[in-house]
């Protein structure tokens, strides 16, 4: 796998970004291209770096590392201004090199104190096979705002590891392609790490060897998508719905529109018994469905949304609309239709297949159920919409009988065997 033959990085705004370093450096290797481009479209940068890289030589002795923890500061001053950086002010955690797995919390709350806010966040690879990465990487991920999409940057993985290791997550795997002078901002800003770049002062071996630096002298940075590893939070919704009375603009955006008309079009029967909407949202669609069948059963998690859902159908019968979550929500059956809009990819894996498992069981052999989902991923799912419907059809209770792939979205609508 080469960063040639990987999908561009997902050029989208970004407000602020909360980076990650272990070590001075880090984040100069193995997102300097990154960091420019977003400094040039205008993004915040907030720089936390774990520690000083004071333990670069394990033989150095205490007054040697404080000098060199200094020096590190300085190189990477020295670095961010090289880049066209200057303005970021590192925050230094200060917390123990070659020993960050024990202050892991501790960095955490560091990250915490300065994530609210941000929309994207860089941190290490958290299989880098260098251990304080990994640490770094745990404390980003557990501090990163919900709403944040979290991108990690390898660093060890190209030297130590082979391109077919199963442990690398290449489906994940963005390439930013680098314009010549990003190329040359990067390679400027690394050789201001002189003391990572010449043997130690026992004659060690460079931390930073030829071979090494060759990984990052490309014309391409590569990122993985770190998706949160637990279903999205009741919480995040409740706060939105709490923010506006309509948090998607299902009612009035031509996407929803759009969207709602081609899920009405693909329905294979023109009239159904019993229709079953999780993640009803504000009841427009449940008011569609509502009259192509003799009952709707509607549920939300979030209490908010179960209301404004009554309020858009307290003039039809027979609706029940109540607060439920799948998959315990899911009715034992049978049912004719399922429909799931926009909210199989906020499920991680384990809910996932019981959501699925009690679709199969609910739905009356011959029942539908459509799923229509956004195609780009969001930052609170733990996988984007191609993932979650790559499992419905691989399920072997259901059979394909429409699919439509929008610019904007997936549709498929399966029949149960």
């Amino acid at each position: 796998m080469t960063a040639s033959s990987l999908p561009a990085w997902p050029e989208e705004p970004f407000e602020r970004a909360l980076v990650v370093a272990a070590h001075p450096d880090d984040e100069t290797l193995g997102a300097s291209g990154l960091l420019q481009r977003l400094h040039a479209a205008g993004t915040a940068v907030t720089l936390v770096v774990a520690t000083d890289g004071e333990a670069a030589f394990p033989a150095a002795g205490a007054a040697e590392r404080r000098e060199l923890a200094r020096t590190r500061r300085r190189e990477l001053a020295d670095s961010l201004r090289a880049q066209g950086l200057s303005a970021v002010e590192p925050v230094w955690a200060g917390l123990p090199d070659s020993g960050l797995a024990a202050h892991e919390d501790e960095l955490t709350e560091v990250l915490r104190g300065h994530a609210d806010g941000h929309d994207l966040c860089l941190l290490p690879w958290p299989d880098d096979p260098h251990p304080d990465h990994r640490a770094a990487a745990r404390a980003a991920l557990a501090a990163a705002p919900v709403p944040a999409q979290c991108w990690s940057y390898p660093i060890w993985l190209w030297h130590r590891l082979r391109p077919d290791d199963p442990a690398i997550p290449w489906s994940r795997a963005r390439a930013l392609r680098l314009t010549g002078a990003e190329q040359d901002a990067k390679a400027a800003a690394i050789a201001t790490f002189t003391s990572q770049l010449k043997p130690g002062p026992r004659g060690e071996d460079p931390i930073l060897p030829e071979e090494v630096l060759a990984h990052f002298a490309g014309d391409a940075e590569v990122f993985f998508r770190e998706p949160p590893r637990t279903s999205a939070p009741v919480s995040r919704f409740a706060s939105l719905y709490a923010a506006a009375e309509d948090p998607w603009s299902v009612g009035t955006k031509w996407y929803e529109r759009r969207k709602r008309a081609m899920v009405l079009a693909c329905l294979p029967d023109e009239h159904y018994g019993t229709v079953v909407e999780p993640a009803c949202g504000v009841g427009v669609l449940t008011r569609d469905l509502a009259a192509r069948a003799d009952r709707v059963i509607a549920f939300d998690p979030v209490p908010a949304a179960v209301e404004r859902t009554r309020a858009a159908v307290a003039d039809l019968s027979p609706v029940d609309v109540h607060i439920g979550a799948v998959p315990s929500a899911i009715p034992e059956g049978p049912v004719d239709l399922l429909v799931y809009g926009e909210i199989l990819y906020y499920l991680d894996d384990d809910a996932l297949d019981a959501t699925i498992e009690a679709s199969a069981a609910a739905l009356r052999a011959g029942g539908h159920l459509l799923a229509v989902h956004w195609l780009p991923w969001a930052p609170e799912a733990p996988r984007d919409g191609r993932d979650a419907h790559a499992r419905l059809l691989a399920h072997p209770a259901f059979e394909p009988l429409v699919e439509h792939t929008d610019e904007q979205f997936l549709l498929h609508v399966l029949r149960r065997r």
